[in-house]
């Protein structure tokens, strides 16, 4: 679903969207310290399990500040560069036509000195759970700003079509330091609607609409 983002190479005045350089590894965890020298991955990277059954595994993250302790790694997993965004991500939820956005904590900053002092893997629990809201904490503008309501609405109505899709979320995050640089992180189909504010108003409109656009399409008959 993330390679969709990365073919629509959507840059705009209102910004530029991409996904960070990643590698899939489904089996053999020796495999992946020459794996990433070959795609040329840049360390640290973050590690997101395959598995999607809604276990706290399915949720959990972890940071590889060394080539060597890759191999520790569980397979089957994806590999994304660490992209800094300042601890903030914002999670989009997109019902049908609606989009609703929300601020959650993420991972901090990662410094150079940090790479070169610090080595193994780093595990995370659930890093953009409710919980972890940052919707009302004291944040620096530059970092707390949402990305721009059209960029959002080309973004969801280029991925409604690609994916086939009409319930979904997007974890996006701006680049630290800059104004315009997003990144898609990750897309879930038919997430828990629980987080998204207003839910349930939306997504009854959403299923209203969907019965009286059939009802329309019989009468036409």
């Amino acid at each position: 679903m993330l390679q969709a983002v990365a073919d629509m190479q959507l840059s705009e005045s209102y910004g530029r969207v991409d996904v960070p350089k990643q590698l899939v590894i489904k089996k053999d965890a020796s495999t992946i310290s020459d794996g990433v020298v070959e795609v040329g991955l840049n360390l640290p990277l973050v590690a997101k399990p395959l598995v999607a059954d809604g276990s706290e595994k399915s949720h959990q993250l972890s940071l590889a500040y060394d080539k060597y302790s890759l191999q520790k790694l569980e397979p089957p997993l994806v590999l994304q560069e660490f992209v800094n965004h300042g601890g903030v991500m914002f999670k989009v939820f997109i019902v049908g036509e609606a989009i609703k956005v929300v601020r959650r904590f993420s991972l901090p900053n990662v410094s150079m000195r940090e790479v070169l002092k610090n080595a193994g893997i780093y595990r995370f629990p659930r890093v953009s759970h409710a919980a972890a809201s940052a919707d009302d904490a004291d944040l620096d503008p530059h970092v707390a700003e949402l990305p721009p309501r059209p960029l959002l609405e080309r973004l969801a109505k280029e991925l409604r079509r690609r994916l086939g899709l009409r319930l979904f979320n997007l974890d996006i995050i701006r680049e630290y330091g800059t104004r315009d640089q997003y990144y898609v992180i990750d897309i879930n189909y038919f997430p828990g609607y629980g987080k998204m504010p207003e839910y349930e108003h939306i997504f009854t409109d959403f299923l209203l609409g969907l019965v009286q656009s059939k009802y329309k399409k019989r009468t036409t008959y």
